[in-house]
């Protein structure tokens, strides 16, 4: 019975192995793929080169602060992927015995706002990673935070901050309230469904966990949630 049950468990092992190393040769001949395609360099040259492409230094912070809280809290302490949140997303998945979750760190995020589909498969997955790793490798975070906020996708066809600023609020980030600022923050999470212009009462439903997000990261109180929310604006 025992022999049974170590074959068996060897057999799972070996399976399990195999497959893991079939998907990472899959994952990796599409990273190369896609480099090949563009490279890296040339591909960040393009989205520097765009009319509206939006500094760091021209977004509000609490912009920044609220982007980091509600889509990778431990962005500037980790690396190109976030084994906290791979560890919690794998075990989401496996008790739902489906893909729901993926636990991308702004890193990756970007790498696959660059080059891959929006497809939930292991293999694109494992692409986008080792694209995440050479992103961190070239560039250093706030690069890589500016390049993201350039090029998600908001809703309504805005993709990038500066279309998403001029075309639900008719003004520059530069000149965002507190309110559209955090309100603008959690739209990339499902931004069909979060599109003010859709569905005005789930972007604010949205924004609330944003704040909430941002309190437990500790970037605001609850008084300044409260006044954000009653759209009074607290930056200097």
């Amino acid at each position: 019975m025992k022999k049974w049950i170590l074959r068996i468990i060897t057999a799972t092992m070996v399976i399990c192995i195999l497959t893991g190393t079939f998907y990472i040769g899959k994952g990796y001949f599409m990273y190369k793929m896609a480099l090949e395609g563009c490279s890296l360099e040339d591909k960040i040259q393009i989205i520097h080169a765009r009319e509206n492409y939006t500094t760091l230094q021209e977004l509000p912070k609490i912009y920044l602060d609220a982007v980091v809280a509600v889509e990778d809290h431990r962005f500037y302490n980790h690396g190109p992927i976030d084994i906290i949140s791979i560890g919690r997303a794998m075990w989401v998945n496996l008790t739902s015995f489906s893909l729901v979750e993926g636990g991308s760190t702004i890193t990756q995020q970007l790498a696959k706002n660059l080059y891959f589909t929006q497809e939930k498969k292991l293999e694109r997955k494992i692409a986008e990673t080792f694209m995440a790793f050479a992103l961190e490798k070239q560039y250093e975070k706030d690069e890589i935070l500016e390049l993201y906020v350039n090029t998600i996708y908001f809703g309504s066809g805005y993709y990038g901050v500066f279309d998403a600023s001029q075309g639900y609020f008719g003004k520059a980030p530069s000149e965002m309230t507190d309110y559209e600022c955090t309100l603008l923050a959690g739209l990339p999470n499902a931004p069909s469904i979060y599109s003010p212009d859709a569905n005005p009462q789930l972007a604010v439903q949205r924004q609330q966990q944003v704040l909430a997000r941002m309190m437990d990261c500790d970037y605001i109180t609850e008084e300044e949630a409260q006044a954000i929310m009653a759209n009074l604006n607290l930056s200097p």
